[in-house]
Protein backbone atom coordinates (compact mmCIF):
# COMPACT_ATOMS: atom_id res chain seq x y z
CA UNK A 1 0.00 0.00 0.00
CA UNK A 2 1.29 3.72 -0.67
CA UNK A 3 1.07 5.52 2.65
CA UNK A 4 1.25 8.41 0.82
CA UNK A 5 -1.08 8.31 -1.72
CA UNK A 6 -3.52 6.43 0.61
CA UNK A 7 -3.66 9.14 3.35
CA UNK A 8 -3.58 12.12 0.61
CA UNK A 9 -6.94 10.81 -0.50
CA UNK A 10 -8.92 9.34 2.93
CA UNK A 11 -10.58 11.64 5.51
CA UNK A 12 -11.70 10.47 8.54
CA UNK A 13 -10.08 10.02 12.00
CA UNK A 14 -6.99 8.66 13.68
CA UNK A 15 -6.39 7.02 16.75
CA UNK A 16 -3.15 6.75 18.27
CA UNK A 17 -2.52 3.34 20.86
CA UNK A 18 0.47 3.37 22.92
CA UNK A 19 1.10 2.23 26.33
CA UNK A 20 3.67 3.01 29.19
CA UNK A 21 6.85 0.42 30.32
CA UNK A 22 4.66 -1.10 32.39
CA UNK A 23 1.52 -2.00 29.81
CA UNK A 24 -0.61 1.01 31.22
CA UNK A 25 -2.48 1.41 27.52
CA UNK A 26 -3.83 4.83 26.50
CA UNK A 27 -5.88 5.86 23.32
CA UNK A 28 -6.04 9.73 21.73
CA UNK A 29 -7.31 10.91 18.70
CA UNK A 30 -4.47 12.01 16.07
CA UNK A 31 -4.78 13.90 12.88
CA UNK A 32 -3.59 11.96 9.63
CA UNK A 33 0.37 11.14 9.78
CA UNK A 34 2.98 12.79 7.99
CA UNK A 35 4.49 10.60 5.17
CA UNK A 36 8.16 10.90 5.54
CA UNK A 37 8.68 7.66 3.32
CA UNK A 38 6.82 4.60 2.17
CA UNK A 39 8.10 3.33 5.45
CA UNK A 40 8.32 6.30 7.96
CA UNK A 41 5.19 8.65 9.36
CA UNK A 42 5.86 11.51 11.32
CA UNK A 43 3.20 12.93 14.07
CA UNK A 44 3.43 16.30 15.80
CA UNK A 45 2.93 15.30 20.01
CA UNK A 46 2.47 17.18 22.65
CA UNK A 47 3.72 16.99 25.93
CA UNK A 48 0.94 14.25 27.23
CA UNK A 49 0.43 10.82 27.75
CA UNK A 50 0.94 9.71 24.85
CA UNK A 51 4.22 11.53 24.01
CA UNK A 52 5.41 10.04 27.46
CA UNK A 53 4.35 6.47 26.98
CA UNK A 54 6.29 6.17 23.70
CA UNK A 55 9.73 7.80 25.33
CA UNK A 56 9.14 4.89 27.16
CA UNK A 57 7.70 2.11 25.24
CA UNK A 58 8.82 2.83 21.39
CA UNK A 59 6.00 0.35 20.12
CA UNK A 60 2.31 1.73 18.76
CA UNK A 61 -0.73 1.13 16.88
CA UNK A 62 -2.31 4.17 14.65
CA UNK A 63 -5.94 3.18 13.45
CA UNK A 64 -7.50 5.34 10.75
CA UNK A 65 -11.06 5.21 10.46
CA UNK A 66 -12.40 6.92 6.99
CA UNK A 67 -15.35 8.99 6.79
CA UNK A 68 -17.44 6.37 4.52
CA UNK A 69 -19.99 3.44 5.06
CA UNK A 70 -19.36 0.25 6.25
CA UNK A 71 -15.65 -0.25 8.03
CA UNK A 72 -12.99 0.55 5.54
CA UNK A 73 -9.66 1.98 6.91
CA UNK A 74 -6.07 0.86 7.97
CA UNK A 75 -3.94 -0.35 11.26
CA UNK A 76 -0.28 0.91 11.28
CA UNK A 77 2.15 -0.95 13.55
CA UNK A 78 4.68 1.15 14.27
CA UNK A 79 8.26 1.65 16.17
CA UNK A 80 9.79 4.70 17.07
CA UNK A 81 12.75 5.94 15.23
CA UNK A 82 13.62 8.83 16.22
CA UNK A 83 12.22 12.58 16.96
CA UNK A 84 13.00 16.43 16.88
CA UNK A 85 11.85 19.39 18.38
CA UNK A 86 12.18 22.14 15.69
CA UNK A 87 9.49 24.75 16.08
CA UNK A 88 9.93 26.00 12.78
CA UNK A 89 9.55 22.87 11.35
CA UNK A 90 6.82 21.89 13.34
CA UNK A 91 5.00 24.70 12.20
CA UNK A 92 5.64 24.25 8.75
CA UNK A 93 4.15 20.86 8.85
CA UNK A 94 0.52 21.32 11.06
CA UNK A 95 -2.34 21.37 8.99
CA UNK A 96 -3.85 23.88 12.06
CA UNK A 97 -1.93 25.70 13.96
CA UNK A 98 -2.68 25.92 17.96
CA UNK A 99 -1.57 29.44 18.88
CA UNK A 100 2.23 29.20 19.69
CA UNK A 101 2.05 25.53 20.33
CA UNK A 102 5.08 24.23 18.23
CA UNK A 103 7.46 25.22 21.00
CA UNK A 104 6.24 22.15 23.26
CA UNK A 105 5.48 19.74 20.49
CA UNK A 106 7.63 17.25 19.42
CA UNK A 107 7.54 15.41 16.04
CA UNK A 108 7.97 12.12 16.80
CA UNK A 109 8.97 9.46 13.57
CA UNK A 110 7.96 5.99 13.43
CA UNK A 111 8.74 2.96 11.55
CA UNK A 112 5.57 1.28 9.99
CA UNK A 113 6.64 -2.15 10.52
CA UNK A 114 3.07 -3.36 9.73
CA UNK A 115 0.15 -2.08 7.75
CA UNK A 116 -3.36 -4.46 8.07
CA UNK A 117 -7.00 -3.40 6.66
CA UNK A 118 -9.10 -1.81 9.41
CA UNK A 119 -11.08 -4.90 9.99
CA UNK A 120 -9.86 -8.53 8.70
CA UNK A 121 -6.03 -10.41 9.16
CA UNK A 122 -5.42 -9.76 5.28
CA UNK A 123 -1.78 -7.44 5.42
CA UNK A 124 -2.17 -5.18 2.68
Amino acid sequence: MNLKDYFSQAQGLGVLATSDANGHVDVALYATPHIVDENTIGLIMRPRRSLDNIQKNPQAAYLFIEKTEGYKGVRLYLEKSGQENDPEKIHQLRRSHHGGDEERATLVYFSVTEVRPLVGDKTT
